[in-house]
């Protein structure tokens, strides 16, 4: 991305078709989309790029397995589709991670289980290509690359062609495994306290993802296309010419200049802060759907403490589940979903939610796991859609929902963030529509980043081996930058937290080419250390104190204000309830 003083002149200076207010997933892919189909793009972020919803998730690229037990057929069969492409467009970003739900004591699995994994295998593919694959099949010595000849057209077509050709996609369907397989995927079983052998289980592939650099990249790649990007612009007001919108007012809340950003179209992409922008308009006209946030809460432990391979279906009690999945070299459990009322910025996990999340695996796994064992924990609050008409009964739903008030002011909110690219063309396709323009989505066939394996990365002295595989999931080519300001500098070859493998060039790469501007940047989204290693990051030449040396160096920070920001991260860390020593 360009400089973030480039970026701002270009914003106070150029004019644009549209601008797009929040710099999450959802935001970014409308930017992409828009920039892909010949718009010119302004993107504001008011905090820093996915430090909302979109750092928060369950990192997972998935359809939704519980969505079935609702009959929310199509909500699960987009996201399945999505899935699918996403693995063809960013294999380094999203990959396949086996899931497991394991029976016990000779008993054979749930059998609707079984049931709703069948339909899930199904709703993944179109019937085309489901004919095809099993035709395949059943000829012996045809080549599996042959191509039956009435193959899905258009961009649903190519989403299940794109998947075909993948090298890194998982096996096809889902199948029963032995208890051997099940213990060799969830070795915590191994540990139990309580003897819990399981005997059996379903084998089923979801995605998972590192929410933050999918947006990261998903911005660079907007960029790529002419896109303009800040973040930390507080959009305060709208523009307006004879009622109708034509840009934005924002502050910037580092400087404490104000700006506008001309613009045709105003896009916004806030999440759960949607209908805080304008909220007169938004409330005043009827049928316009209300925001009700949902707190989820996520819970990271150690992979000694509770080792994993694949990722767990754990019961939780009242009929619900939880996820307990390998993630970044350690263990995330979550999530749990309550209505929240709270303050939006900063949202820090109940310590009603992390015992929960304890309970649930501690009686599944058999183990004696409690608040003190986390290594990281952290709450984020889902846009969840009802209706704002209160005649009507109240419909909460993780669809995406689009409405265009008087200004012309569009809005999409709602969804889930393995729908973002659907959500973007959904905003985009009105627009287009709205303009007349002859200009059809492309972003089923943009690649997000370059892939690339880590053992053609250059060697660099000084850099851990672990830290290439790393490098290679996160930034794909990119990584290449990284290596060569570690090569450039010996010190930045050194990890930031000793014994992970993110690197402290990594801390200059996200100050000069990610518009990272404080530590939490850097800590909590750049790289996801203040998660992973919370009770680390601490003391006198530690973590927290290398990267404010660093930023020093490359953002002109006085040792005065490197002291301060030090004091912001620590009050940052307190307010997200991240356990930051």
């Amino acid at each position: 991305m360009i400089e973030r003083s480039q970026a701002l002149a270009a914003l106070a200076q150029d004019e644009f078709d549209v601008v797009v207010i929040g710099g999450g997933i959802t935001g970014a892919g409308v930017a992409l989309d828009a920039a892909t189909r010949g718009y010119s793009v302004a993107l504001l972020e008011g905090a820093d790029f996915a430090s909302g919803t979109s750092s928060r998730s369950s990192k997972l690229v998935h359809g939704g397995l519980r969505y079935l037990q609702n009959f929310d057929l199509g909500l699960v069969r987009e996201a399945l589709l999505e899935r699918q492409l996403m693995v063809a467009l960013a294999p380094h970003l999203v990959r396949p991670l086996p899931l497991v739900v394991p029976a016990f004591e000779g008993a054979h699995p749930d059998r609707m289980v079984g049931v709703g994994l069948n339909l899930y295998d199904v709703m993944s593919v179109d019937r085309d290509r489901l004919r095809s694959r099993r035709g395949r099949r059943s000829r012996a010595g045809v080549s599996a690359e042959r191509r039956s000849p009435g193959r899905a057209s258009g961009e649903q077509g190519i989403q299940a062609r794109a998947v075909e050709g993948s090298e890194s996609w998982s096996p096809e369907r889902h199948r029963m495994i032995s208890g051997e397989e099940v213990l060799e995927l969830l070795p915590a079983f191994s540990r139990s306290s309580i003897g819990r052998e399981p005997t059996s289980g379903y084998l089923f592939y979801d995605c998972q993802t590192d929410d933050v650099r999918l947006v990261l990249t998903v911005l660079g790649e907007a960029e790529r296309f002419g896109a303009v990007c800040a973040n930390r612009l507080h959009v305060s007001g709208l523009l307006e010419q004879e009622g109708r919108t034509r840009g934005v007012r924002a502050l910037d809340t580092e400087s404490g200049a104000e700006l506008e950003v001309r613009a045709a179209n105003v896009i916004n992409a806030t999440g759960v802060w949607a209908d805080r922008l304008r909220p007169g308009e938004l409330r005043d006209e009827a049928e316009m759907p209300r925001i009700r946030p949902s707190r989820g809460t996520h819970v990271i432990l150690s992979h000694e403490d509770l080792p994993l391979v694949g990722g767990a279906i754990v019961p939780a009690g009242s009929g619900r589940s939880i996820f307990a999945l390998p993630w970044l070299g350690r263990t995330l459990v979550g999530t749990t979903d309550n209505d929240y009322d709270g303050e939006l910025a900063h949202v820090r996990p109940s310590s009603e939610d992390v015992d929960y999340l304890l309970q649930a695996v501690n009686d599944f796994f058999g183990a004696t796991l409690d608040p003190g064992d986390l290594v990281g924990a952290f709450a984020g609050v889902r846009p969840l859609i009802s209706t704002g008409d209160p005649k009507k009964s109240v419909d909460i739903s993780r669809k995406a929902e689009l409405y265009e008030t008087s200004s012309g002011m569009i809005t999409i909110t709602g969804g889930k963030l393995t729908t973002w690219r659907r959500m973007a063309k959904m905003t985009v396709d009105r627009l287009v529509e709205r303009d007349a323009r002859d200009a059809p989505c492309r972003t089923h066939e943009i690649p997000l980043g370059q892939a690339i394996a880590a053992d053609d990365l250059p060697r660099v002295e000084g850099v851990p081996a672990e830290s290439y595989s790393a490098l290679a999931a996160r930034y794909g080519d990119a990584a290449h930058q990284v290596l060569a300001l570690a090569g450039e500098r010996g010190e930045l070859a050194q990890p930031i937290v000793p014994g992970l493998p993110d690197l402290l060039a990594e801390v200059v790469l996200a100050a000069r080419s990610e518009q990272a501007r404080s530590i939490g940047d850097v800590l909590l989204r750049r790289t996801r250390l203040g998660l992973l290693a919370a009770r680390e990051l601490g003391g006198v030449g530690g973590p927290i104190d290398r990267t404010a040396d660093v930023l020093a160096r490359e953002l002109g920070w006085s040792e005065e204000r490197a002291g301060l920001e030090i004091e912001r991260f620590a009050a940052e860390a307190q307010a997200e309830g991240i356990l930051s020593a």
